[in-house]
């Protein structure tokens, strides 16, 4: 697993053996950001990463906030509820040196703490088949995580369907082998 593009591109991320973590794969995330960087969803057709402040909710690795650092987000905080994630999420941001870029927090997605600001972009990743995502997104715009207008990228299982909560519009909607990534957009 690496980083696929921007100013850290090519860099290793490490990422624990087994299922408990499952990162985004290099191709589910160059996909990903191409379609974010050339929708037009960002001001004026510009890229929607260029200066935004990220949240990188289910993180695990923390490969979705680094690829958005990497490509010119200005800060990206990341929140898992295990520790074993927060502690490779952690040693990733070290390794490319982001730490004064990001914020890493234990945290439950369903119950999240106030932020000092809303995201413009929010990424999230839960287990597949859990069902968490409605209820997450519902949760972190609740708190102020999610800005007004904000894109916000969910993975699911492919066979998962995805109910976005009130205020969340379905932008598009990719299959990729196992995943299926969702692009919202949030009207406070």
């Amino acid at each position: 697993m690496r980083i696929v593009a921007g100013s850290n591109r090519g860099r290793p991320l490490q990422a624990p053996e087994g299922r408990d973590t499952r990162p985004t794969s290099d191709r589910v995330r160059e996909s990903v950001f191409n379609i974010l960087e050339h929708r037009g969803w960002g001001s004026g057709g510009a890229s929607p990463i260029i200066d935004a402040s990220v949240l990188d909710a289910f993180c695990g690795t923390g490969a979705l906030g680094l690829e958005a650092l990497s490509r010119g987000a200005a800060h990206a905080t990341f929140m898992d509820n295990t520790a074993a994630a927060i502690g490779y999420c952690r040693r990733n941001v070290a390794a490319l040196g982001e730490t004064s870029r990001a914020d890493i927090l234990q945290g439950d997605c369903l119950h999240p703490v106030r932020p000092r600001e809303a995201c413009g972009i929010v990424f999230m990743d839960p287990p597949y088949g859990a069902g968490l995502a409605p209820a997450a997104l519902a949760a972190l715009a609740a708190a102020g995580w999610i800005a007004n207008s904000a894109l916000c990228v969910v993975e699911t299982a492919a066979k998962e369907s995805l109910d976005p909560p009130d205020g969340f519009t379905l932008l598009d909607e990719r299959k990729y082998g196992a995943a299926r990534v969702h692009f919202l957009q949030y009207a406070a």
